[in-house]
């Protein structure tokens, strides 16, 4: 892959460290924006698929046929912390689909939610597949298969007629051919896919600006945007820099982490210029951007957060009182040990 330098950490006035990726920028139109590293560079979206996987369940008119809300459907698109109110919304779907947790196949995990995680330890209780954090996505799935009279054993094969949906509805909304695209297993056990970014940007371009779209297709699209926008604290948790975000942004910016340094991003039309068509990124950080643990038990990540938002900068995205209130995440900050003293900073080093 030929990748580039993202951000670069200092300690003092020497660069400590440098992560380096790759970054498209695509209109729904198609045309490459910018560009950072190589826009043909291979990459598994992991857990940002989940607005794609979801699609083909709203497209056929699952939200309507068991009644999900906004709140609902957007836990069907995200990686959340396992927190209460994660684990009792997708509670609540099961109850409306008709099945138990014990359908999952995705596998349990400790919750991230500080305070739910606390609690587990305290009461010596385990977890169980509803923390899993993609437990919203697989509760979908099983909803899908369901409605549809399909097996729900094999609901994870990627031979079954759910998953064989997801994979045509994203090859579309990529524009790339199926027989093309990468397929791997996913950490919950589902399939996932791994494209060149300039695609998967494109789709979420698509995503964002439907216009090219069959009907049918576009209202989903708009539904799943709006379920996000909406409601992102249940697309990530509380605080966490996809929530932060697009609770910022208003309904004019979409995003969704992956596991491996992956994120894809999303600008609705018209918001960079008035006439301006929706835009997708997706990046990738080639060492995987590990998250990592605060002194309070939350995890952030050093890089995807700090790109993201200079990329926006850069692209014109964000005013500055959004700028403001998103500091915290970058893009350049300051970096302090164990006393609190400022020891360097992290800062993005690249223009598009």
């Amino acid at each position: 892959m030929n990748v580039q330098p993202l951000l670069e950490v200092t300690r003092g006035h020497i660069v400590e460290s440098t992560h380096y990726g790759s970054i498209v920028v695509v209109d729904s139109n198609g045309k490459l924006i910018a560009a950072q590293g190589d826009p043909k560079t291979v990459a598994f979206l992991r857990s940002s698929a989940k607005p794609f996987q979801a699609l083909p369940f709203v497209e056929r008119g699952g939200v309507e046929h068991y009644g999900f809300t906004p709140r609902e459907l957007s836990l069907c698109c995200a990686s959340h912390e396992g927190s209460a109110l994660h684990v009792q919304t997708v509670t609540e779907m099961q109850k409306k689909v008709g099945i138990d947790e014990s359908r999952l196949q995705c596998g349990a995990h400790l919750p991230s939610d500080v305070d739910e995680l606390k609690s587990m330890i305290r009461n010596g209780k385990h977890p169980t597949p509803n923390y899993n954090n993609c437990s919203g996505k697989h509760t979908a799935m099983l909803a899908h298969a369901k409605m549809r009279g399909l097996p729900l054993e094999d609901y994870l094969d990627i031979d079954h007629p759910i998953q064989q949906d997801i994979l045509a509805s994203f090859a579309e909304m990529c524009q790339f051919p199926a027989a093309e695209i990468e397929l791997g297993t996913d950490g919950c056990s589902a399939p996932n896919f791994a494209v060149p970014l300039f695609h998967a940007a494109l789709g979420m371009a698509r995503l964002c600006d439907s216009q090219a779209l069959s009907p049918a297709r576009a209202e989903a699209c708009g539904k799943i945007i709006a379920a996000m926008s909406a409601h992102p604290e249940m697309v990530s948790g509380y605080g966490e820099f996809d929530e932060q975000l697009m609770k910022n942004c208003e309904g004019k910016v979409i995003t969704k982490r992956g596991a491996e340094g992956f994120q894809i991003a999303g600008i609705l039309p018209g918001v960079i210029r008035p006439d301006s068509p929706g835009v997708g990124i997706a990046l990738k950080v080639s060492d995987g951007d590990a998250s990592r643990m605060d002194d309070d038990l939350t995890f952030h990540n050093r890089v995807r957060p700090a790109v993201t938002l200079e990329i926006l900068r850069q692209l014109g995205a964000l005013s500055s009182e959004q700028e403001q209130a998103l500091a915290g995440f970058g893009p350049v900050k300051q970096i302090t040990n164990h006393r609190g003293l400022v020891t360097g900073q992290s800062r993005p080093v690249f223009e598009l």
